[in-house]
């Protein structure tokens, strides 16, 4: 058997399938993305060459900066939150009464699709009737916000729920990362007299750094290119002060039918997310990992 499996023949037969599924599906339409870039096109008529027109437009584009900076911050709120769903994890993983029913209820938004949310989301924000303004005017407040029709806090307010759909998926995975550190070594600390408090920063934080540094990678990625829920709330509006590069790339290309220009700042959202990516590996990368 491990003669056949050292046999690169085999190894080629055996990762080819997958290797052409990759390229079908990821690596042709990200090249045909950029090839598309170079063309001016609305999706219909014959294509037009125009070099790097497309290209140098986005990057005069005051729009697609400040889409490109939206992105950025929700990359950043992303980021800091999950210090919160660690705690949660943390927390949960210390056995501590109703911890199981309280991982199923965080993990009830992982079970909805991006469009309920939105639509759940949007009656809570409801500036008349929603949940939201009704509690506020409760407590005293006599004139609450438009959450999502106000250019200051519409961003902020959308944050809020693309923040809460995703608790559940990274709170799971800090869990699990939790569980799996061997119990004598906390044990052991308890017997050094190590408190709650040291263990869990410590002892336990250090042991699943590796995880943690896999999460800030996939929040950051993610809320680059997020777009569903941002689209059916508010489709980027009012006057563009939600609008993130997806939903920006999105509007060009079916909206306005300029795929050419669509095409060229889907391509540059690659290009922005690969840079950005490359820099958080550095940044958190270490020589050594603990190892248990």
């Amino acid at each position: 058997m491990n003669k056949v499996m050292s046999n690169k023949w085999v190894i080629t037969i055996y990762i080819l399938p997958a290797l052409l599924l990759v390229g079908v599906l990821i690596f042709i339409p990200l090249l045909l993305s950029g090839y598309y870039g170079l063309m001016d096109w609305n999706g219909i008529s014959a294509m037009e060459f125009i070099g790097l027109e497309n290209y140098i437009t986005a990057i005069q584009d005051v729009k697609f900066w400040e889409s490109a900076w939206h992105s950025l911050l929700l990359a950043l709120f992303s980021t800091l939150s999950l210090v919160g769903y660690l705690a949660i994890s943390v927390i949960l993983a210390s056995r501590i009464k109703g911890s199981d029913l309280l991982r199923k209820i965080y993990l009830v938004p992982m079970l909805l699709s991006s469009v309920a949310i939105a639509q759940l989301w949007i009656k809570v924000f409801n500036p008349t009737n929603g949940m939201l303004n009704s509690v506020l005017m409760t407590i005293g407040f006599e004139n609450p916000p438009a959450w999502l029709a106000e250019p200051s806090i519409v961003l902020f307010a959308i944050f809020v729920p693309i923040l809460w759909q995703y608790a559940g998926f990274y709170i799971l995975i800090y869990y699990a990362a939790l569980k799996n550190i061997p119990e004598t070594i906390i044990e052991a600390a308890r017997i050094d007299g190590a408190t709650p408090l040291q263990i869990a920063f410590r002892i336990k934080v250090p042991l699943i750094m590796t995880v943690i540094k896999v999460t800030i990678v996939l929040a950051i990625v993610g809320s680059l290119k997020y777009f569903d829920l941002i689209y059916v709330m508010t489709g980027g509006g009012p006057n563009g002060a939600s609008e993130v590069m997806a939903s920006y790339m999105y509007k060009l290309a079916f909206s306005s039918n300029d795929f050419g220009y669509g095409s060229a700042i889907g391509f540059l959202l690659l290009i922005i997310t690969l840079i950005v990516t490359i820099i958080i590996r550095k940044a958190t990368a270490t020589k050594e990992e603990i190892q248990y």
